[in-house]
């Protein structure tokens, strides 16, 4: 199974799909401005609408606080399931379903994904995980990296 993803930032739309898997669509609420730091526009959930085959999903993606790495989390309900991305190294973002973590994502924002499984993934998984990572990215620094990265700033 191979996701094709299709990201158009400026437009707010996203849609992964491939043989045998879900067609997942992410889409940012028409009109608004999209940030800078996001592949999909925004992070508030109140502007985005997530189907997957064509049925409403829950998505809730944390604000991306500057010094803690697990407040880039995103959080969907989809089919019954749980899942819940969050940056785990630099570049990663651990992909979890039910609380039990099953891959690892990276993807810098430009709508390509490389993924690593811990066991053959489900097509809901790697539909949903593929989505998540390209709409949002992977990854963080550490708090203590970033609050000296502020710090030089101010001092320099």
């Amino acid at each position: 199974m191979r996701a094709k993803v299709a990201l158009d930032g400026t437009a707010g739309t996203l849609r992964v799909s491939g043989d045998g898997l879900p067609v997942v669509e992410l889409v940012r609420a028409a009109g608004t401005p999209a940030d800078a730091h996001t592949p999909i526009g925004t992070r508030r959930a109140a502007l985005l609408t997530l189907t997957v085959d064509g049925v409403p999903a829950k998505i809730r993606p944390a604000r991306g606080r500057l010094l803690v790495r697990r407040s880039y989390r995103v959080d969907v309900r989809a089919g019954g399931v749980r899942y819940r991305l969050v940056p785990c190294s630099y570049e990663e973002s651990r992909l979890s379903r039910d609380g039990r973590r099953i891959g690892t994502l990276t993807s810098s924002g430009d709508g390509r994904v490389t993924d690593e499984w811990d066991a053959g993934p489900a097509p809901l998984d790697l539909a949903v995980g593929t989505a998540l990572a390209a709409a949002f990215g992977t990854g963080a620094a550490p708090w203590w990296e970033t609050l000296g990265d502020i710090v030089g700033e101010l001092l320099g």
